[in-house]
């Protein structure tokens, strides 16, 4: 008698799938008092992140610094004076994405407490007398238009009048599109203003911070006598991946980070944040004992 044949079947057992439940999900509650690395997402006392200028401590990340804060970390302490630049609204477009371009100024200004996009303040750095610009990337990307243009020239001014060098922070995504071609135009009027300092032989020293784009990038943020960056500060005029849609070429790993940028000259200096106020000093001692240039 043949014994019948055996057949072997596989079952084949799929994992269980959990049905997500209705409603908002819950969040992991965050320990109190402690700030998140925008880059490695680790967790760190807010006194020790504050202490350590907005630094990681695990991987060096430089995080973005409010206008007036960053101020303050440059000049002797004590010695700021912040100068009252009311903006003029202008809306020459009449832009309206949704929400019409006056109401986001008026959101952005409740948001940062900042008039515009550039903070102009007098102070000393190292002793010496000095004006210091600072651009607020949380207002509207630190975007380029009329009001920060018009800041950046009253202080170029005043730096003039006053015999002071001139230290410009730049963080931007660029010229204010709701501005059209206005905003534009204030390429040229702050190169104007970088020109009247070099006329009057006073040090102008720029340092770029992340991210640092477009018309600014094109403008005062690169005309500087010294020109520092901080560590992997994004900086260029376009977006990487404009650039290879309109070449059509790949482009290099990191070719627009301040470590690049200084291997190609287009930087003097890549300085961390805590070196960077006594750098600042250094340079601008350099430069005034130099004379007229």
């Amino acid at each position: 008698m043949v014994p019948a044949e055996r057949r072997v079947v596989t079952v084949e057992l799929r994992p269980h799938r959990r049905l997500a439940t209705p409603g908002p999900r819950p969040q992991p509650l965050l320990p109190p008092a402690t700030v998140e690395c925008p880059r490695c997402e680790r967790r760190l006392p807010e006194a020790r992140w504050e202490e350590q200028l907005r630094v990681c401590a695990h991987c060096g990340h430089h995080a973005r610094v409010p206008a007036r804060l960053r101020i303050t970390q440059l000049a002797d302490p004590g010695t700021v004076e912040l100068m009252d630049l009311p903006a003029r609204d202008t809306d020459p477009l009449r832009f309206d994405d949704g929400l019409p371009y006056p109401e986001r100024l008026r959101s952005a200004r409740a948001a940062t407490g900042s008039s515009d996009a550039v903070v102009v303040a007098a102070a000393a750095i190292g002793g010496m007398a000095a004006l210091i610009v600072s651009m607020e990337f949380a207002f509207m990307g630190g975007s380029l238009g009329s009001a920060a243009g018009g800041a950046f020239a009253v202080a170029c001014d005043r730096a003039v009048a006053e015999r002071r060098p001139l230290v410009a922070v730049c963080v931007s995504g660029g010229a204010r599109m709701q501005e059209g071609i206005v905003a534009l135009a204030q390429m040229a009027r702050c190169t104007v203003g970088t020109s009247a300092l070099a006329a009057a032989a006073l040090p102008y020293l720029t340092v770029l911070a992340d991210p640092c784009f477009g018309g600014v990038t094109a403008s005062f943020a690169t005309q500087a006598d010294v020109i520092l960056a901080e560590p992997r500060a994004r900086i260029g005029f376009a977006g990487g991946r404009v650039i290879e849609q309109a070449t059509y070429e790949r482009l290099p790993e990191g070719f627009q980070t301040a470590e690049f940028l200084l291997a190609h000259g287009m930087i003097d200096q890549v300085v961390e944040r805590s070196r960077l106020r006594d750098t600042v000093r250094r340079v601008l001692l350099a430069l005034s004992s130099a004379g007229p240039r």
